[in-house]
């Protein structure tokens, strides 16, 4: 791989310890996936946040990173940590774990990392332009990235993620690249998409079948918003490893496509009915989380719509950004939320928060992404339903 002349110091040692670290991994992740080069990117996006998820091992790696005089050289944004950092006490989040993780966050924030803990970047500040390289890190980011923004980035680790921050570089490999970006399998979608899960079910359903390929949709609805795409992004990122779509008429880089001569699959309406017959692994939820990804404004607006005036049955989370959090505080969203018995709960999302450990066992999602993650990582059973009957369910 060629490395210019400052890269080469950099490498050699010449620039201090941390950079060199930090080079020797991209040049070596480099090496293994035959990069040319190294590039700049525009910003990044971290992940390896929640406490639950790197523990003990991962808080002194960042702690120690953030004492030796890490500073990132981008914009450079977190995923969800594993709680609301304002509210973890009133909501109930273990004093322990609350303690672990406000560690993590100023680790981060001494490294310069803005601690907008969020996996929707693009909806708190960090919107890259079509064909920008970055260098981001968690799934459904990537996934929404590549596909529905048209920037480049390929899936990165926390620590190769970490490393084109403080560097401002990442190799030139995978999706950086325009003959890694082309479809390899045409989804012909033959069934109505009607609900928001129907989205995340559908992704679900795909990512299945095609792993890591690159799929091009025909016939999906016209009318699918951003909210829905990511939906269907992350949902394909979960159940297989897929960073990139194209969508039909829905998708910038869509048209671009040849997609003659290319392996086919045909979705169904009795595909979509295994699919939820397999994602529903419980009955009756004790807990409606909805925001995996985070939700935006249209979703908390929505949630608002259908419960105002009314009171839950059953505790209901939506996840969120602090971002989106302050601004539904202003519009009266949350206020009307939490007048019907939820909450609005910033920062984190059900994965990646120790919600197996505050007394809940039957989660109630509208995401095909929490849905395969939720049973594994937080020993959840799932209800895998839209928003709406889900909200119908525990009001």
């Amino acid at each position: 791989m060629y490395l210019s002349r400052e890269e080469e110091t950099i490498l050699e040692g010449e620039k201090g310890p941390v950079l060199e670290k930090m080079m020797r991994l991209l040049t070596r992740l480099g090496d293994i996936y035959g990069a040319d080069k190294m590039i700049p990117v525009g910003s990044v996006q971290v992940s390896g946040v929640s406490y639950k998820s790197v523990g003990d091992p991962g808080m002194a790696f960042l702690e120690d990173m953030a004492s030796q005089g890490a500073k990132v050289s981008v914009l450079t944004f977190l995923n969800p940590a594993g709680m609301d950092l304002e509210d973890w006490d009133e909501i109930g989040f273990p004093k322990d774990f609350a303690e672990k993780q406000l560690r993590i966050m100023k680790a981060f924030k001494e490294m310069g990392i803005v601690v907008t803990s969020t996996c929707t970047p693009y909806l708190a500040g960090n919107l890259p332009r079509f064909r920008e390289h970055i260098a981001w890190s968690e799934s459904s980011a990537v996934s929404f990235a590549n596909s529905v923004i048209s920037a480049r980035t390929n899936r990165e680790g926390g620590p190769s993620a970490l490393a084109a921050a403080v560097l401002g570089k990442t190799p030139n490999y995978g999706l950086h690249l325009d003959e890694n970006r082309r479809p390899d399998v045409l989804v012909d979608v033959q069934c109505e998409i009607r609900s928001d899960a129907d989205f995340g079910a559908l992704g679900w359903h795909i990512g299945k079948l095609v792993k890591s390929k690159i799929p091009y949709y025909r016939g999906m609805p016209t009318w699918a918003t951003t909210d829905d795409l990511k939906a269907l992004g992350a949902a394909m990122a979960a159940s297989g490893a897929v960073a990139l779509y194209h969508a039909e008429d829905l998708t910038p880089e869509a048209h671009l496509q040849d997609v003659s001569d290319m392996e086919k699959i045909t979705v169904d309406e009795d595909d979509m009915r295994e699919t939820y017959e397999t994602l529903n692994t419980g009955e009756d939820p004790d807990i409606v989380i909805l925001g995996c990804p985070h939700a935006s404004l249209r979703e908390i607006r929505k949630a608002a719509d259908q419960v105002e005036g009314k009171t839950l049955k059953k505790p209901l989370w939506i996840c969120t950004s602090r971002v989106m959090k302050e601004a539904a505080d202003r519009m009266g969203y949350t206020d009307i939320i939490e007048e019907a018995g939820g909450r609005i709960v910033a920062d984190t999302c059900m994965v990646v928060s120790p919600i197996e450990t505050m007394g809940y066992g039957i989660t109630g999602c509208s995401s095909g992404k929490a849905a395969q993650y939720l049973p594994g990582f937080c020993k959840q059973k799932v209800v895998f339903n839209s928003v709406e009957s889900l909200l119908k369910e525990v009001l």
